[in-house]
């Protein structure tokens, strides 16, 4: 479970140091393979360990194919999957067209979202939280079913 979030560094090549309290997590449940692909509605990427990616993908590939919904999703998420691994340091390698994508500069947050890391240019995730915590709830529309039976 991928909780928290961490302001890093990417380096010069574009690795990205996995913070530590996660590695063995990583280590032990894929032997630190992990797959990076962008997110279909923001510009953030998502890293995920490769047994959760496997999950997503099938998922995915059983979507039909004369859907044109179904394709875009197919297209986005799986045709800019990459998999990286953990190099002995404990970091990964971000792809350079992802990083354009995400517009991700030396400065990064990762945010564990549960299965799965979001990564975020610094200055879009600050932007990007502040309107989501001015938001005002009640205005926002009606709550899916799944959001109203939560209770926090």
């Amino acid at each position: 479970m991928f909780r928290g979030v961490n302001t890093l560094n990417l380096d010069a090549k574009g690795r990205l140091a996995i913070p530590t309290r996660y590695r063995d997590g990583l280590i032990q449940q894929t032997e630190g393979r992990m797959v990076v692909t962008i997110n279909n509605s923001e510009r953030c990427l998502w890293l995920y360990p490769l047994i959760e990616w496997e999950v997503i993908e099938r998922k995915l590939v059983n979507l039909p194919s004369l859907d044109g919904n179904a394709q875009r999703l197919k297209r986005i998420l799986i045709g800019h999957a990459n998999e990286c691994d953990l190099d002995a340091s404990g970091r990964v390698l971000l792809p350079g067209p992802l990083r354009d994508f995400a517009e991700l500069k030396k400065r990064v947050v990762m945010i564990g979202q549960g299965n799965k890391f979001e990564i975020w240019n610094e200055e879009l995730w600050n932007s990007r939280r502040e309107e989501w915590l001015s938001q005002d709830v009640e205005g926002g529309g009606p709550l899916s079913v799944e959001l109203e039976s939560l209770s926090l």
